[in-house]
């Protein structure tokens, strides 16, 4: 059975991001875990994958930068934390070229998604030629999966704990992404966001989108007193 139409499309154009690439991630410490997906996205020999993490490293940019690069030959990513999904979503998906699975925790105990997974990973083996990515915030020891076999199946591929940014490395992505985005962060507005704010690069990165539209509409250069009306206003 192949993949609806339906589900690509919403999986593409609903939830994921087109600022979410490899090129934009600032690895830090996670220099291997890129390279590791770039290879199987490209061919390589490995196409199981388990990413995990606490919020903010980088999990979900990650698995949609692996399907961006894999956007000829057909990709989805499915953030399992999002309302409305059904097991019977995994149906058809050994065809896509890589299947990204998100926020395996929020579905973890429920015995139709952990089946509905673990018959997807066996298509995917023996069917198929993509790759199966999956992320989750604990280690596999860490999630709360009732199926014995599921367990193994995802252990047998490559594993990789995710490490969060040291400050400076959180500076440097935020300035990045701002000079994507057409303006300049100095560091001293840079440090002051990472003093005064959430430190995980999720909400950084929506201060700085949040920052920069208010800026264009009251035509105002992004300092300090400017960032902390907007934060103000906020909260």
């Amino acid at each position: 059975m192949s993949a609806s139409p339906v589900l690509q499309q919403l999986a593409l154009r609903m939830w994921l991001r087109e600022s979410a690439t490899f090129a934009n991630y600032v690895s830090g410490s996670n220099a291997q875990v890129v390279t590791a997906l770039q290879q199987a996205c490209s061919g390589g020999s490995e196409r199981f994958i388990y990413l995990w993490g606490s919020e903010g490293v980088g999990k979900s940019h990650l698995l949609q930068a692996a399907c961006h690069a894999a956007t000829e030959e057909g990709s989805v990513y499915l953030p399992l934390n999002e309302p409305g999904l059904a097991p019977e979503m995994f149906e058809g998906l050994e065809q896509m070229a890589v299947v990204a699975v998100d926020n395996l925790e929020s579905v973890a105990g429920q015995r139709e998604w952990e089946t509905a997974l673990f018959h997807l990973y066996n298509r995917i083996r023996d069917q198929g030629n993509g790759v199966l990515l999956i992320a989750a915030n604990q280690p596999l020891a860490g999630v709360a999966l009732t199926l014995p076999d599921l367990r193994s199946r995802l252990a047998w591929g490559l594993v990789f704990q995710l490490h969060t940014l040291s400050d400076a490395e959180k500076l440097a992505a935020l300035q990045q992404r701002a000079h994507q985005r057409g303006f300049e962060l100095s560091e001293e507005v840079g440090r002051y966001l990472l003093r005064h704010y959430q430190r995980d690069m999720s909400a950084l990165f929506e201060l700085l989108e949040l920052l920069d539209q208010r800026s264009l509409a009251q035509q105002r250069r992004l300092t300090i007193p400017f960032v902390k009306e907007v934060i103000g206003s906020e909260s």
